[in-house]
């Protein structure tokens, strides 16, 4: 399958990092904003996070959710993350903000 550039470009788009928790934010974005929060984990540590953020939202469904959004998310380039103990440790320390568009060649 290839991607069209729109969809390439709407697929691998910088990641959004929210200002703030909103409770009804995506479990995408409250797993990123836990994540910026600590600066770097494994899934169990950024659920705590999102637990103290929004008391009672872990439950198996958030859990396989945030697992499967994180990996994705690294699997894209869009995360970085490093092995511990047979556990994926992921930060935020790629580009996050989306660039100019400029190349620098005008």
């Amino acid at each position: 399958m290839t991607l069209s550039d729109e969809e390439f470009r709407e697929e691998y788009k910088p990641l959004h990092i929210p200002s703030h928790f909103d409770p009804q934010d995506t479990q995408q974005n409250k797993a990123i904003y836990a994540l910026a929060q600590i600066g770097q984990g494994s899934v169990d540590n950024i659920l705590k996070e999102m637990e103290i953020l929004q008391p009672g939202i872990v439950d198996e469904q958030v859990t396989a959710l945030v697992k499967a959004t994180l990996a994705n998310l690294y699997n894209k380039g869009l995360l970085k993350g490093e092995e511990h103990n047979g556990q994926m440790h992921y930060n935020l320390s790629k580009i996050t903000e989306a660039n100019d568009g400029s190349t620098g060649h005008e």
